[in-house]
Order: C-alpha cells, then structure tokens, then sequence
C-alpha cells in the first residue's frame, strides 16, 4: 500500500516502472488508453530529468498525469509548501492559475511553469483586490482571510489565506472576535459552525462543488447501504450535512487511508476518487463525477509542450508578489487540525 501522509505534506510522487504503472492503472483505466498515454509519459519523465524539473500535480489531475509524471501530489497547500522544499530549477505546475501564481509568489528566483495558462477557477474569478479594499472600508478593524483559491492581487489585499485543510486554525490564530472571510461561502459556513469567531462571508462558491445536492447524497446511501460519505467543505451546507466525514481533499485521502471503509464516496471532483482508488484496490469506491473543465485543460501533450518549449511561464508584479508572499507564509505558518468526523 502506498503510505498516506498528513494533510500539511505533499505526498512524493515518483513515477514507477511502466509495468508497475500499467497495473496500478489498470483499476480506473481501459488498456488501449493506458497504451496510448505510455509513450508520452515515458518522454515526460525523461525530459523532466534531463532539464531538472519537477511537476507538481494537484489531486484532481487525471490518473495519467497523477500517478504517471507527477514528482508529488496532494492539496494546494500541500502543493505550496512543496514548492518551497522543492530544489528543482524549474517547477511545472499542473493545476490551475493560481496554484501556480502561488508557486511563483514563494519562488520568485525560480522559474514556474503551467502547462495552459487559460486553467482558471470560477472561485478565484468571483472576486477582485477592489472588492476587498471596499470591505475593508466596510468593516474596519476586521482582518481579512483569504481561500488561498484566488489571485495574487487578491491576496495581496489580505492579511492570511488559508486553505481547507487549515482554514479553522487559520482563523483561530489570529486572536479576534471577527473576520472577513474570503470567497467560498459554503467553506466560511463550514468553517462558522466549527468556530466562535464571527465570519463575513462573500457570495462567491466552486461550479463543481455546488453542483452536488443534499438528496444526491441520500440516494447515494439508499443505494449503497453501508456506505461512507466524505465531502468536502465547499460543497453546500446540505451536503455536508448528510456527510460522516467533512475535510480537505488531503483530509478525505487520510481518512480513506487510516479507516479503510470497505464503501466509500467521495463529494469532490471525480478524478481525486480516481487516484485515490489506485493506491486502495482494498476499497470500493462509488464515484459522483462532477468533472472541473479548468483542471481538465491540463493533459499530457500540454505538458510535453512546457518542457520542451519552456511555456507558459508565469509571472506576478514584483511589488504585488511581495504583499502575497506574506500572506501565503503566514498560511504556511498554520499547521492544520484536518477534518471533523460526524
């Protein structure tokens, strides 16, 4: 079995032999695929070493990418605290924007690459830098943290960000009665019930999460008895609370990895069941699949183009890349508590 480590390390990577692969995919992918990913894995992976690059691949990239080229995988903050370890000369991002805008604020020196520049997130979309500085205006006094799922320019207005997996002790640390959190909604509500602190919330919410409905859940259990639910927590209120388990994607592939349920489903994106379902033949896992378009315009040719080409490099204002970095260290700073069992 493959170790499961804690929710604040990303996970190495280190593609195995092509037979080894093959067989690990074999549980979540068709042959004739699996036989026409193999040579551009077998070139990715050569290249990568021959230009000392490592990849970094969030848990929702497809198994071919996932388990296939990638040097460590895991959550984004897991991500971002392995492009600082990192001692690789370049970094190949496979994720969204600003997983890799984050990259690049922690590692202004290096060189970051994304394999599409047009890998957006409708979450980082919903809100602006202006729209912090008029809630500020809004409500004095009160510090601002920020889903690190936004801009650089966005979390240069802010005074921490947080991600899932650390986001209650990200609040907590800051010893206030109040403050403005930013911009998953369904997160801050999530986040409210577990905490005494006061949360302003913003409107802003993820297009897979939302997607999933709390009678979708009930139907999952009414037809699978026994069953257990993981979600996380930018899924709807109603969602998280037909839930066992509520935490970040590192938190979900712990459980899964400590209790190993003989049923599981996990409320996310359907390719994180994938890779998870590669490293626990043991389990059996019931698959909702809510696809992310963004994370999907990461493929294995784009890649092979970055390396060979050296694009899309990514670049952020120094001055605003200065005031970012020092709310994504103060993130890094927070150790996180993980999920709660229900």
């Amino acid at each position: 079995m493959e170790p499961t480590l804690p929710a604040t390390e990303a996970r190495p990577a280190t593609p195995p032999p092509a037979s080894g692969l093959d067989a690990r995919l074999a549980r979540v992918m068709p042959a004739a695929e699996r036989a026409a990913h193999a040579p551009l894995i077998e070139e990715i992976n050569r290249l990568k070493r021959e230009l000392g690059v490592a990849i970094l691949a969030h848990n929702y990239q497809t198994p071919e990418i996932f388990h296939g080229v990638a040097d460590f995988v895991g959550d984004s903050l897991a991500l971002a605290r392995q492009a600082v370890a990192s001692d690789a000369e370049r970094l190949v991002v496979c994720g969204v924007h600003f997983m890799a805008e984050t990259a690049k604020i922690l590692n202004p020196e290096r060189t970051v690459l994304i394999p599409d520049p047009e890998a957006g997130c409708s979450l980082a979309d919903s809100i602006t830098a202006a729209d912090i500085r008029a809630l500020r205006e809004r409500y004095p006094g009160a510090p601002v943290v920020t889903y690190v799922n936004t801009s650089a320019a966005v979390k240069a207005e802010s005074d921490i960000c947080c991600t899932s997996g650390n986001a209650v002790e990200v609040v907590e640390s800051l010893g206030v009665p109040r403050v403005i959190f930013l911009p998953d909604e369904y997160l801050g509500s999530w986040v409210a019930s577990q905490t005494d602190v006061e949360l302003i919330l913003w409107r802003g919410h993820c297009e897979v999460h939302e997607r999933f409905t709390g009678p979708e859940v009930a139907a999952f259990r009414a037809a699978n008895p026994g069953i257990t639910v993981l979600a996380h927590p930018e899924c709807p209120p109603e969602v998280l609370a037909e839930a066992d388990y509520v935490g970040s994607t590192a938190g979900m592939i712990s459980y899964v990895g400590d209790r190993r349920p003989e049923r599981v489903v996990m409320i996310t994106e359907c390719s994180m069941s994938d890779n998870v379902a590669v490293a626990h033949p043991e389990v059996e896992f019931v698959r909702p699949c809510n696809l992310c378009p963004h994370m999907k315009r990461i493929t294995l040719p784009k890649i092979l183009a970055s390396l060979e080409q050296g694009i899309h490099a990514v670049e952020v204002d120094p001055a605003v890349a200065a005031q970012a970095r020092q709310a994504v260290e103060r993130m890094l700073a927070v150790a996180p508590r993980g999920g709660v069992r229900r």
